[in-house]
């Protein structure tokens, strides 16, 4: 029988976010305001804390994942991979293929573990209220869920279809 499932340990969760910039021989080019000039730290502070647009713009090898988010992510990672053994029959590959499992997570996919973060930088810079737009819910749900954990405010705008079409993630960011 072949394995299909790969555990990771929680004492062998990763410590540290690796940072693609610092690997990059050309660097990675600034954001562009609609005018076409590049957006300086200070025109993004209008928008976002000082603490994330720091490390967003860091070219740091690595950067510590702060002890107090391990401990919120602890709750449903690591994720488990998973081998696609049917992917591999029908693809005829002696190839192994793997995926990640998210499903795990309270909203059901990947994206708490960055909602989780983003939220946590947000509250150390003094924000008490977070507001974003989701298209199906996937972000406003992860989002709304980490807004709950650190007691911040958030405020979701949702699609009108998807609102209408997806009353369980409506649901899951009103009980948030």
């Amino acid at each position: 029988m072949k394995e299909v499932k790969v555990f990771l340990k929680e004492k062998d969760m990763p410590r540290k976010w690796y940072n693609l910039a610092a690997d990059l021989s050309g660097g990675i080019e600034p954001p562009l305001a609609p005018d076409g000039k590049p957006i300086s730290p200070d025109m993004l502070s209008r928008i976002f804390p000082m603490n994330l647009i720091e490390q967003e713009a860091s070219v740091k090898r690595w950067i510590d994942i702060p002890e107090e988010v391990i401990s919120i992510l602890l709750r449903w990672r690591p994720a488990p991979l998973r081998r696609a053994v049917y992917l591999e029959e029908y693809l005829k590959t002696p190839a192994r293929i793997y995926y990640k499992d998210e499903s795990l997570s309270p909203a059901g996919s990947h994206k708490p573990n960055t909602a989780v973060v983003q939220a946590w930088y947000n509250k150390k810079f003094g924000i008490k209220k977070i507001t974003t737009e989701t298209g199906a819910g996937q972000w406003g749900s992860a989002l709304a869920f980490a807004c709950n954990i650190l007691k911040l405010e958030c405020k979701v705008y949702m699609v009108r279809i998807s609102f209408d079409q997806k009353p369980m993630r409506k649901l899951m960011m009103q009980v948030w």
